[in-house]
């Protein structure tokens, strides 16, 4: 598995559901029709998907961490 940061190409909106997708080793496209299906539940899905926006590192500024 990989580390976890939001990628610089492949986004639609934060990187959140494509970070998740190369972290699970699935297809973004999987992911965020999981996320759109989960919405449908109960439960705070955006306010996690906006915690992971904000903790998450872009994949740019993990790279330059790393060095």
């Amino acid at each position: 598995m990989t580390a976890l940061a939001r990628p610089t190409n492949g986004r639609m909106i934060g990187g959140v559901c494509a970070a998740l997708a190369k972290r699970f080793g699935t297809s973004a496209t999987t992911m965020r029709v999981i996320f759109v299906v989960s919405c449908l539940l109960p439960g705070p899905q955006f306010l996690l998907y906006i915690a992971l926006w904000v903790l998450l590192p872009s994949d740019s500024k993990a790279r330059q961490a790393a060095w």
